[in-house]
Order: structure tokens, then sequence, then C-alpha cells
């Protein structure tokens, strides 16, 4: 587990530097990304669907990312595309199109499946997390007087 988590924050920050990330929040962006990956391990260690797990380390590492965006006075775009990095299924869409190749077209579809599945994941995981954001901080809409005696 351990060696998975320095992975995972290596990674995070190392994406961060290819995409001009201020340095300042490097780590920040590290960190988000490892807190993502070791809830989606932990998850699918216990015995969750990779597509489910998947959605709840997005929502995590979007949470996590509105928190560091206040606290760093940074746009929330700078943790949540480092943070998400981990969550891609890079290698698994190398291997459906390694399949595909190779004429292997059942294996290659189903691999390409789950990768379609893993990546609709992180966008519903990021998009709950957006919203339920949005609605949490929507300002309580006051009562307007009536105007009845």
């Amino acid at each position: 587990m351990l060696i998975q988590l320095v992975t995972s924050f290596i990674a995070s920050a190392a994406f961060g530097i290819l995409f001009n990330v201020p340095r300042k929040v490097l780590v920040q962006c590290g960190f988000v990304g490892m807190l993502g990956w070791a809830l989606y391990y932990s998850l699918s260690e216990e015995g969750f669907d990779i597509v489910v797990a998947t959605i709840a380390a997005a929502f995590f590492v979007t949470l996590i990312s509105q928190i560091f965006a206040r606290m760093f006075k940074t746009p929330i775009i700078v943790f949540s595309v480092s943070g998400i990095i981990p969550l891609v299924p890079g290698g698994l869409a190398y291997d459906a199109m390694r399949m595909f190749v190779e004429g292997d077209y059942n294996l290659a579809m189903q691999a390409a499946a789950r990768a379609f599945l893993i990546s609709g994941a992180i966008a519903i995981g990021l998009i709950f997390s957006e919203v339920t954001n949005v609605i949490f901080k929507r300002p309580a809409m006051k009562k307007a007087p009536s105007g009845k005696p």
C-alpha cells in the first residue's frame, strides 16, 4: 500500500509539473492524487466494483480540490486535474487497443467497455461533487413578504 501511495503522489505531482502548476501547490496536487488513489484502492480491495470505487474516488478528489482551492487561493482545476490522473484507465485502454491489433476482438471489446465505464465514472464523480458543492453553497432564499395583512 505504501508503494501505491508514493507512486500515486509522484504521478499526480509530476503531471502538475507537465501542466505548469504553480510550484507552491505541487505537493498539494500530489497529495490530492494520493488521497484519491488511496480511497479507490481501499474500496476495490474491500470488494466494491471498480466503477463504484472510481466514482467515490473522483468525488473525493473534487471535494479535496475544492477545499484546497479555497485554502491556497488557486483555481480548482489545478488540483482536480492532477488528482484524477491516478484514476485514469490508461493501461486498460492500451491493452484494449493491443488486443484489437492482435485480433482478439472479444477480449478487446471487454477491455474497451471497462475503460469506457471507468472514464465515465470519473466524469460522474467530478460532476456529483460539483453539483453537491453548488447545492450546499447556494444562499438560502429569504422569504419575501407576501404583502398581505
